[in-house]
């Protein structure tokens, strides 16, 4: 699995488990949403991704996205 899956399905499921917690535990999670996606959206233009520079450095084979 390349860099670029990873980060894409590591987002999702960060997504998708804070509005879990948003909508049962509390709504300040609903902050860490709004984060993850604003680092989806500044990564679509400037190609940089923390989690992909940690994937890099732990040897996982870049994607077409990510180097």
């Amino acid at each position: 699995m390349s860099i670029d899956r990873i980060v894409l399905a590591f987002a999702g499921a960060m997504i998708l488990v804070s509005l879990i917690l948003g909508i049962y535990v509390s709504p300040y999670w609903f902050w860490f949403t709004a984060f993850v996606g604003a680092n989806l959206f500044q990564s679509a233009f400037s190609g940089f991704c923390p989690l992909a520079v940690i994937l890099r450095k732990l040897g996982v084979q870049p994607g077409a996205a990510f180097r």
